[in-house]
């Protein structure tokens, strides 16, 4: 086969002229336009103002509760002459070490941190100088995009040309973020050794030095080992930089550090914005230092009105000068949204959030108690007589159990249930507990929300075994929405720079109980706000229908209730856990009341109507059979088909007609002869 050869033309070779003008053009040109560039730079003023996007915290109407940015969080500018050289020197060492000998950029730290970064397996050492540091501080978002980083590029040319070093180096240490809050190097001494930054010696000093790289892995409050690591590679870095001798580094790297046990402020309640931080985190894995660097909107469930109330009414109840201590969550119980919190009397005394606090709830676990005993179609006309009275529970020494009322105050008779639970009977709630199983309780509860242990055990029915607040609010947020189970959250919405979508909350609600039987408990809780509750002491302060129970132990005192729109649990004791006195343990019922009506005013309801396929009697309690026009006391209550009295009060009978009188007699004599 022929192939048929070809050849490409021949080029023509330059002439030098030619040759001179390829290589000098896009030199001149290159020259010229960073020439231009510079120039532009140099007679652009530097902004004013950051440009920097704060985080900031919305509650549910927009209202803003709380902002993070150098900004607002600075405590003040600090000269440079009043900050410690070993700080500064440490700063140098560890961020950049030829600052004072480039121009905006150097590439020796950037190799170097390269290097040192690959070596380690993790981000150890940054590139970044000091002055691009600043620049992104100052005036961008924490958006990592190619633009942006042009722009900290042309940004930090800029402030090398505007600024001296010293004054790049003091705004550097002036703003930039240091951990839990803290911008500047005054604001980290405080935060981290309660003391102002001029007072810092060389170990402090390298322990703060090394935050800025990694505020959340490098804190020494948090992570004391890896900050301790931390401030070793400062140390050494200040040996390598002829700062300090090894022998320096050695005795301030064993040197004690006494850390500050004091907390920083948040704006606005302070308990809810700490657990949504901890909801970011956890759930949305946003670390409170993503959010202290700006850049975050998040959108919350807090109502302001309704948390103002909430401060207020424990503000206006808790005794002035006492260490006693009170929490209150509210739930919007149709979705779990958490509408208000206070987790104690004081964030700056104690930022431990008691929301979240184990304690025991008492008689406010009945109405889960009873819960069970519905389900078990469980008669609200059932009686139980009230007094004191010893239970079988087993077999052996321990298998005898007495069980006395609040006081040893018995009512002598018997009671039915909506009585009971108004009375806080506790005769009938370890009955009704042994009746049912006590294992079914704890299904029961478990089912409800509440999560921690519960033991099968007779006295379950008093709430012997802890839980919280939030626990507690959510169980009965589940009677409160016609038998659904929430999961209470505190954000709403997440905007990050950092994501490349909005987040949003999806509460979910699982039907665990029955309309029937959740429209039961509510209605038979109203009963504790009326007279001869053990709420109706505070019922003066609502403004419409509640269901409600109290709640109280030797240490703990509690009230828990709701309204078709919001359920709200109060809890007050002390930390230690010492006995309340008289007057302490009945402090959550105003708490609550004050609270509930204030909620009223601001979200007005309607109370709920009876599902279909219960049965409404009226009944007489004292016999718990139907009702006559004879009865002086009547209830109305509602049934599960079957559980219905069908008998009339026999304490109070109509008035006999002579026929009745005759049948009445005739009866007994019937049934002896033709059986029946």
């Amino acid at each position: 086969m022929l192939l048929h050869s070809f050849s490409l033309p021949k080029m023509r070779k330059p002439n030098r002229k030619t040759l001179i003008l390829m290589v000098a053009w896009p030199l001149l040109a290159g020259f010229t336009g960073t020439a231009l560039l510079l120039f532009g730079l140099r007679a652009t003023p530097l902004p004013e103002d950051s440009l920097s996007d704060p985080t900031e915290i919305e509650a549910a109407d927009g209202t803003r509760i709380a902002s993070w940015s150098w900004t607002a969080n600075t405590e003040r500018h600090v000269p440079l002459s009043e900050i410690p050289k070993a700080l500064q020197e440490a700063t140098l060492a560890v961020e950049d070490a030829h600052f004072y000998h480039h121009r905006a950029f150097s590439l020796p730290s950037l190799g170097r941190a390269l290097l040192v970064d690959i070596k380690s397996g993790h981000v150890v050492e940054g590139g970044s100088t000091i002055t691009q540091q600043l620049a992104k501080n100052l005036f961008l978002s924490q958006q990592r995009t190619l633009s942006r980083k042009i722009r900290e590029a042309l940004y930090a040319i800029q402030l090398e040309m505007h600024e001296s070093k010293d004054t790049i180096l003091n705004q550097y240490l002036n703003v930039i973020y240091y951990g839990h809050g803290a911008y500047g190097v005054d604001a980290a001494a405080e935060t981290y050794f309660g003391k102002p930054v001029e007072e810092l010696n060389l170990a402090e000093s390298a322990m703060i030095a090394g935050l800025p790289r990694g505020p959340a892995i490098f804190s020494p409050i948090e992570h004391p080992a890896a900050a301790k690591e931390r401030q070793r590679i400062v140390l050494d870095r200040m040996v390598a930089c002829h700062y300090i001798t090894w022998q320096q580094a050695n005795a301030a790297f064993n040197q004690p550090l006494h850390y500050a046990t004091h907390h920083i402020p948040l704006h606005q309640a302070p308990y809810f914005t700490t657990t949504v931080m901890e909801e970011l985190a956890h759930r949305y894995h946003l670390s409170s230092d993503e959010l202290y660097r700006g850049g975050t909107k998040v959108m919350t469930t807090l109502d302001p009105l309704l948390q103002q109330a909430a401060e207020r009414a424990i503000r206006s109840t808790l005794p002035a000068n006492s260490s006693l201590q009170a929490a209150l969550v509210a739930l919007d119980p149709q979705t779990g949204a958490i509408r208000a919190m206070v987790g104690g009397r004081s964030y700056m005394t104690s930022p431990y959030n008691r929301v979240f606090a184990e304690r025991q709830p008492g008689s406010t676990f009945k109405p889960l108690l009873y819960t069970t005993a519905l389900e078990q179609h469980w008669s609200p006309a059932r009686q139980i007589n009230s007094e004191l009275t010893t239970f079988v529970a087993g077999i052996g020494a321990n298998a005898l159990y007495t069980v006395h009322d609040y006081g040893d105050f018995y009512a002598g008779r018997p009671l039915t249930l909506r009585e009971a639970l108004a009375r806080s009977d506790n005769i009938y709630a370890v009955s009704t507990n042994l009746a049912v199983n006590p294992s079914q309780v704890v299904a029961t509860a478990h089912r409800m929300g509440i999560t921690t242990h519960l033991g099968s055990v007779p006295s379950l029915a008093l709430g012997v075994y802890p839980t919280s607040p939030l626990q507690m609010a959510t169980a009965y947020a589940t009677l409160a929405n016609g038998g659904k189970r929430v999961e209470p959250y505190a954000v709403e919405e997440v905007r990050s720079a950092t994501q490349n979508e909005d987040i949003h909350a999806n509460p979910t609600a699982k039907q665990v109980i029955s309309p029937q039987v959740a429209f039961q408990m509510a209605d038979l809780m109203r009963s504790v706000m009326q007279p001869g509750g053990t709420g109706y002491s505070v019922s003066h302060y609502l403004n419409g229908p509640v269901a409600a129970k109290t709640g109280t132990t030797d240490t703990d005192a509690w009230m828990v209730g709701f309204t078709p729109n919001l359920v709200c649990a109060v809890w007050v004791g002390y930390d230690d856990n010492r006995p309340l006195n008289l007057m302490e343990s009945h402090l959550a019922s105003p708490i609550w009341a004050k609270f509930m009506s204030t909620a009223q005013l601001h979200m007005p309801y309607s109370w709920y109507s009876p599902p279909s396929g219960l049965i409404t009697r009226q009944i007489d309690p004292l016999s718990g059979k139907l009702a006559t026009d004879k009865c002086g006391r009547t209830e109305t209550d509602y049934f599960q088909p079957g559980t219905e009295p069908v008998e009339s009060c026999p304490l109070h009978p109509h008035p006999q007609t002579p026929v009745q009188k005759l049948t009445r007699g005739l009866l007994p004599w019937l049934r002896h002869w033709f059986g029946g």
